[in-house]
């Protein structure tokens, strides 16, 4: 029986972000997975085999359409997304079509049986209780986070399986390198001997690329549905955060500057502490978050592969 056949059609979006990248290289390597990947514009990844690559813009209802009923996947992986948050508070009509009507032109193109995992963020929450659980109420505080509770809204009051997968702070290494996550941020900067201004009241808990792809993949795998939520295991200040990537990367720490959010004047508010509670994760989606220096070492050795070669003390 052929793998067409016998396996999970997936299909992926944004597929040359940093999340659907290790979405792809973790797919491909599966004999039970037929994976197609797409993204806006050509595929930026350098490995094209194990899977078919369409170019699609998800605002675009004619080409999300004509690429879904083409493939017929079992199983949508949605990462793409306007993530910048300052950006999607001055630029509200671009944030609004990615977000949600992108979800909604996904939704309506698709099977009813297809299973639609869509990728949401901690920031749908206002940041007066965290760590939170599946059950807390959400209070967006940016448009970005609006648009994202909107997008949530939607993938719920859909007739198809649906499960949401919330995260935190993505980090890890990419083959592009076209947006820095706050821990390559840091570290370059650093490297530099750049100065930093790093907020001291914020909370979060940093997630690994590689864990949420494998809780991404569990989760489709085992056919889970519902409201999840995934992060690393600790919850930290961003100085906090940015200081363990200096002293781990042997880095001048004095060049961290320690402010306060309101003094960053930011167009787009942030919640001031997040954090998850990811019992139901670990219980049903069989997730193992690493730490973040065991991510930090992974992290090296992907730098090193790549080229970017960081001296380390460790």
């Amino acid at each position: 029986m052929s793998t067409e056949n016998s396996g999970k059609k997936i299909l992926v979006t944004g597929s040359n972000g940093l999340l659907g990248q290790k979405l792809v290289y973790a797919l491909r390597q599966r004999k039970d997975v037929t994976l197609i990947a797409t993204s806006r514009g050509e595929n930026r990844l350098k490995e094209k085999a194990g899977y078919v690559y369409e170019p699609l813009d998800i605002t675009d209802k004619v080409q999300v359409q004509n690429v879904i009923s083409k493939h017929q996947p079992d199983c949508i992986i949605h990462t793409a997304a306007m993530t910048n948050v300052d950006a999607c508070e001055t630029k509200r009509e671009e944030c609004r079509l990615i977000n949600v009507t992108g979800v909604e032109n996904l939704l309506s193109s698709m099977h009813p049986q297809t299973h639609f995992i869509h990728l949401s963020t901690d920031f749908v929450f206002d940041g007066n209780k965290g760590p939170y659980s599946e059950n807390d109420t959400p209070n967006p505080l940016s448009y970005y986070a609006q648009s994202k509770y909107d997008s949530e809204k939607v993938v719920m009051q859909s007739e198809t399986p649906w499960t949401i997968i919330r995260t935190i702070i993505i980090y890890g290494v990419s083959e592009n390198m076209s947006r820095l996550n706050l821990i390559l941020w840091a570290l370059k900067s650093l490297r530099n001997g750049e100065k930093i201004r790093v907020v001291t009241d914020q909370y979060r808990a940093p997630t690994l690329a590689e864990d949420l792809a494998a809780a991404c993949i569990n989760a489709a795998m085992k056919n889970k549905t519902g409201i999840y939520h995934v992060s690393g295991s600790e919850t930290m200040s961003i100085i906090e955060i940015v200081n363990i990537v200096a002293d781990y990367f042997g880095l001048d720490k004095t060049l961290v500057e320690p402010v306060t959010t309101s003094s960053l004047n930011q167009p787009a508010r942030r919640p001031p502490r997040t954090g998850f509670i990811i019992d139901k994760a670990i219980r049903e989606l069989d997730y193992h978050p690493h730490s973040l220096i065991q991510g930090l070492e992974i992290i090296k050795k992907q730098l090193r592969e790549n080229g970017w070669l960081v001296e380390s003390k460790h």
